[in-house]
């Protein structure tokens, strides 16, 4: 692989790509499903069960390489998980779930767990 400095007509186009196919990935839910026409059952099944199940794999990839048998014994991990699921229950946000809970993840394996 070169380490060569990419050009700006480079630059310029992956931008343009990388900003369509955003756009079409936003645009095409409106066009295959406009207002007044009826969801398909199969399209509302996935809606239920792909959120709960996404959230499920990142859990277990980002869990994957703990070892609960060497220091700090997964303690990062789990405290700042526990943490996410009182958050959520309590405030039901996201956002805030999550970003207090990287936050703290972070602040315990840079300092506590170093």
């Amino acid at each position: 692989m070169n380490n060569l400095p990419v050009s700006f007509q480079h630059s310029v186009i992956i931008i343009v790509l990388v900003a369509v196919t955003t756009f079409a990935t936003r645009v095409i839910p409106f066009i295959l499903f406009p207002s007044g026409k009826k969801v398909p059952k199969t399209v509302e099944q996935l809606g239920k069960v792909l959120p709960p199940a996404v959230i499920g794999m990142l859990v277990i990839y980002c869990l994957k390489s703990v070892s609960p048998l060497t220091y700090p014994f997964g303690l990062p991990e789990l405290i700042a998980g526990l943490l996410v699921v009182i958050l959520h229950v309590l405030k039901r946000n996201n956002l805030l779930s999550i970003g207090v809970g990287t936050v703290v993840y972070m602040v315990l394996v840079q300092t506590v767990f170093a």
